[in-house]
């Protein structure tokens, strides 16, 4: 069965602000609105790297699940850059953008996405991984990276879908979509299950 079959008596609310998980959603042929209830992103220094994504989706997921009716799915969803043991956020500004790009140049790095899909009875969450390899990047080639295309709403300072990720990243080794923000994939086969 399609999953537009399935979910089509539901409500379905993806509960995120970034354009490109609202256009990967819309690729699906899957009909949603979106919703945003602001939560703090902070979590518990104990967590291991693939922890992280997860907890803090479901983190979004919980103000919605009192509120949602038993025909309404909320999906959320948070995205990670990981390198040296440490998290990448969104860059503060230009300078903080550009130390994160001078610390990626020219090394690997792990993307992770946490999913979370939520309705009134259940709730499921899971995780993917993907590598990605930067060659080494120019100062004047981050430099026109970051006045351009301004990328200060992505983890890791940069979109693999921009100007960036067509000159300087080299290899990836997992779920291409699972960088831009969604792993589709893995989402259409949690959607199958539930």
């Amino acid at each position: 069965m399609l999953l537009q079959e399935k979910w089509a008596g539901y409500k379905i609310i993806l509960a995120s602000q970034s354009p490109r998980r609202q256009e990967l959603l819309e690729g699906l042929g899957m009909q949603f609105t979106t919703e945003i209830i602001d939560v703090d992103e902070v979590f518990p220094d104990s967590l291991d790297k693939d922890e992280i994504p997860v907890f803090l989706a479901e983190l979004k997921a919980q103000p919605f699940k009192k509120a949602i009716d038993e025909k309404t799915l909320v999906i959320t969803a948070d995205t990670i850059v990981w390198v040296d043991g440490e998290v990448m956020g969104k860059p503060l500004d230009y300078e903080h953008a550009f130390d994160m790009l001078m610390k990626l140049s020219g090394r690997v790095h792990k993307v992770i996405t946490g999913v979370c899909l939520t309705t009134k009875e259940k709730q499921r969450s899971f995780f993917v991984e993907t590598s990605v390899w930067f060659k080494p990047l120019a100062s004047d080639e981050i430099d026109y990276y970051l006045k351009n295309y301004k990328p200060y709403d992505k983890a890791g300072a940069y979109g693999i879908q921009e100007w960036i990720g067509y000159v300087g990243i080299s290899r990836i080794e997992g779920s291409y979509f699972n960088v831009v923000g969604m792993p589709v994939h893995r989402l259409c086969e949690e959607l199958s299950k539930m």
